[in-house]
């Protein structure tokens, strides 16, 4: 793949306002964005994975503090080489993406600054199966079975489906400005699971009926989100359960630790 074909990563590192994150707070910073595991920054952390993909070109950060994350090494370092660059945090996610599409090539890869777990492998993957699939727009999967062998002790909800349970990856993919359109799904904020009604405003009532019996498939419910937005939307599975964990309390932060110290202690085997 050439420079000009390769991919933008947006990397969402905004924070929500009127309130300090709990591990901000006990790491006595004031972003969870530049919370330390295992000693990098997250979204430092991040950034080395995305940067280390050989299917992604530029990288854009969007932050509502972006100063304290301009400082750390390796963004600084893209900083200074021009790969990378930031843009403005917005009150609302869907609105914050929007912010960070401006100017950019698409097609373009969206994850978060607490994705601590996917590798330049899992970005990879991501990518090409979006590029197979000739995907509008995408959302990156987990099947249930491998994010529990991940982490045993956590996720209990799941999306269900014919084929499954899955979770959700915070990997996201719009191929063209036109796929924007597709980033309303998370306008309420997501969490499906934890909030159905969502899904009647995103995907429509027929397929919260299925969504709750498990008796359709997922590619069904994107095909139908793909009427009502005008884009192609795909489900992508991943290979990798780790890839569905994300720093987002404490108990996550010990488990992404600990899968990470393992991870190293493989590669130096």
């Amino acid at each position: 793949m050439t420079q000009e074909n390769k991919i933008t990563a947006l990397i969402m590192a905004g924070k929500r306002s009127g309130r300090l994150d709990p591990l901000a707070a006990n790491a006595g910073v004031s972003q969870k964005a530049v919370v330390p595991v295992l000693g990098v920054p997250m979204v430092e952390r991040v950034v080395q994975q995305v940067a280390a993909c050989e299917l992604i070109g530029d990288i854009r950060i969007v932050a509502h503090e972006p100063d304290e994350i301009a400082a750390l090494p390796t963004i600084a370092a893209l900083l200074d080489e021009g790969r990378l660059k930031f843009a403005e945090g917005k009150f609302n996610i869907v609105d914050s993406v929007i912010s960070g599409a401006e100017d950019v090539t698409f097609p373009m890869l969206i994850t978060t600054a607490d994705n601590c777990l996917v590798t330049p492998e899992g970005y990879s993957e991501f990518i090409t199966k979006c590029l197979a699939k000739e995907a509008g727009a995408a959302a990156g999967l987990a099947r249930k079975e491998d994010v529990i062998a991940a982490d045993p002790e956590g996720q209990k909800k799941f999306y269900q489906f014919r084929d499954g349970g899955f979770s959700n990856c915070n990997l996201y993919w719009l191929g063209s400005e036109k796929a924007l359109s597709a980033a309303e799904i998370m306008r309420g904020g997501g969490q499906f699971v934890k909030f159905p009604s969502r899904i009647i405003k995103a995907f429509g009532l027929m397929n919260l009926i299925r969504f709750r019996l498990g008796t359709g498939s997922k590619e069904k419910l994107f095909e139908q989100a793909s009427g009502r937005f005008g884009v192609k939307l795909v489900p992508v599975e991943l290979s990798n359960g780790q890839y569905a964990i994300d720093v987002d309390n404490q108990r996550t932060f010990d488990v992404t630790e600990r899968l990470l110290r393992k991870r190293g202690e493989q590669e130096a085997a």
